[in-house]
């Protein structure tokens, strides 16, 4: 009989659904306020657990375990949660992504309008007996500028209502189509510091990536506009903290709001004495529908995974038959190189892509393969994504994903190819894998090579005369970055070419600026992949969990 155990207080609608999951053969306990070796112990006796934000399911609680089945967040983040422990040890980890969007999105114009028209001061004044109405003079939101960055859910939601305020919406996310911004009257930025000098009011809704991490730093304070106001109800350190201090004090930064801290729980900040900020204490999600919603959506994830299997929204691993993927898991790694390559090679964000198998793979089970593609595309960009959720993300931007297949083999007994419209152009990568296990780029918007599909590459595109080789050789060698391997692929003698060096380090800004100031180099751009061998945390150990009891 499965039993669940309740870590975080929950609402009355999700509990109501344990007690009808009696039916089902389902028990349930709660025990809230657990850690250490008390956690470990009561993670150990049941088969699903559903938390909050408040426990951390750390791989110390998991160690050990031989019971545990899946663990869900009643919540979007699943930071308090150990995902690559629990995948290791084939315990599925499930969260409610869309529970939160309303009440997060709301709670953004809360303190949009807060800041606006002064409320927390205003009624901090009052409260002292003070009738000072010229000292709180407020701006309307009626023809100002909202800047968001990242335009899934909540961003989307939040630009709806800024419709509503007649405020004039610009956005960034590298996955959003320029058709999908048209239909929410977004207007597209290409970076996020274009959008800076020309906006009234900065939201951010991303998640904290190292990408993300201080996207508001010290070195933005001289492009934004002036009084600009910003917002952040997404993820503590998205914004430096000391930054907004500074900019506060210059009088760059006309005011802050703040849900969300980089360390919390934050009781005191040099923020909190200053003049224009307003701070709530990760309030987003605050409210009883949408903890309503969410713990009802969590508890039929568990229920439903315990019952029958069924599988959605994971962030880690799929339930995937050990032989079935054991027979992609080669291309699956592939795939998902071919993804994050693809991903650094332009900057405007993808409009459509299609994938390819031609030979041998044409025959097995690609699903798992494409995913794996969308997957690396999207990784960079968004939390928590994998080979369960990868698809859905990229289509939830406006992005179409084909897939194809013919058996009959070419060049290679297996080939995958993918081409991905970006912009006002057509990127093609295509790989195979040497052996079982080596993946391999075999060729590069439409030029013949032979690459590895790991570490450190330099691609570069270039007119094929002589000389062009070596003086890039010269130029990384005088500033001490070793080339591993080189290769060049080109349509003709004398055309167009394209160049992929494998460096055993970064090249510094100097070094890439001096190889892009070459005679003949059109572009020069570093993509970063994973080291050869190593796999994606959601394939590490997949497949290869027996059944839990």
């Amino acid at each position: 009989m499965p039993s669940i155990i309740v870590l975080d207080t929950l609402s009355r609608d999700g509990l109501a659904l344990l007690d009808a999951a009696a039916a089902s053969g389902i028990t349930y306990e709660v025990r809230t306020g657990l850690s250490g070796a008390a956690l470990r112990e009561a993670l150990a006796a049941h088969d699903g657990a559903i938390c909050r934000s408040g426990v951390k399911v750390t791989a110390d609680a998991l160690a050990g375990n031989q019971r545990l089945r899946a663990i869900v967040r009643a919540g979007v983040g699943t930071d308090n949660i150990d995902k690559e422990a629990a995948t290791r040890q084939g315990i599925v980890v499930m969260n409610t992504p869309a529970g939160n969007t309303i009440s997060t999105a709301e709670h953004t114009f809360a303190l949009i309008l807060a800041l606006s028209r002064n409320v927390a001061a205003a009624d901090a004044s009052l409260r002292g007996h003070a009738w000072d109405r010229n000292r709180f003079m407020g701006v309307q939101l009626a023809g100002k500028t909202l800047g968001i960055v990242g335009l899934g859910r909540i961003g989307q939601a939040v630009a709806r209502r800024a419709a509503a305020f007649e405020m004039k919406v610009v956005g960034y996310d590298p996955f959003l189509t320029p058709e999908r911004a048209a239909e929410l009257g977004i207007e597209l930025v290409d970076t996020v510091r274009g959008m800076l000098p020309m906006v009234d009011y900065l939201t951010v809704h991303t998640p904290l990536t190292d990408e993300t991490r201080h996207l508001v730093g010290m070195d933005a304070l001289p492009l934004l506009k002036r009084g600009v106001r910003l917002v952040n109800c997404a993820r503590g350190g998205i914004y430096d903290e000391a930054a907004l201090v500074e900019g506060l004090r210059q009088g760059i930064i006309g005011g802050v709001a703040l849900d969300v801290f980089e360390k919390e729980p934050c009781t005191d900040s040099p923020l909190f004495g200053m003049p224009g900020v307003l701070v709530t204490p990760h309030l987003g999600a605050s409210t009883e529908e949408a903890q309503s919603q969410v713990a009802v959506e969590g508890v039929g994830l568990l229920v439903d995974y315990l019952t029958s299997g069924t599988i959605r929204h994971s962030v880690n691993a799929a339930a995937i038959d050990a032989a079935q993927l054991e027979g992609v898991r080669g291309f699956v790694d592939l795939a998902w190189r071919l993804g994050l390559l693809l991903s650094q090679i332009d900057a405007p964000a993808p409009r459509s892509c299609s994938i390819a198998y031609r030979g041998e793979i044409a025959g097995r089970n690609t699903r798992l393969v494409t995913s794996a593609f969308a997957a690396g595309l999207l990784e960079s960009a968004i939390e928590d994504v994998n080979i369960v959720n990868a698809e859905m993300l990229l289509r939830e931007r406006g992005i179409d994903l084909v897939e194809q297949s013919r058996s009959d083999p070419g060049a290679f007994s297996s080939v995958v190819a993918v081409d991905l419209v970006s912009g006002n152009r057509v990127h093609r990568a295509a790989g195979t894998l040497f052996g079982h296990s080596m993946p391999r780029l075999v060729q590069l918007e439409g030029h013949r090579l032979e690459a590895y599909l790991d570490g450190i590459l330099l691609v570069f595109t270039h007119q094929d005369v002589p000389g062009i080789i070596g003086r890039v050789g010269t130029i990384f060698g005088g500033l001490g970055v070793n080339i591993a391997q080189m290769t060049v692929g080109r349509a003709a003698p004398g055309g167009d070419a394209i160049g992929v060096l494998n460096l055993d380090s970064a090249p510094s800004a100097e070094a890439l600026a001096a190889v892009a100031e070459c005679p003949g180099i059109k572009s020069a751009r570093v993509v970063t992949l994973p080291p050869a061998g190593r796999l994606p945390g959601w394939l590490v150990g997949a497949g290869n969990a027996q059944p839990r009891k």
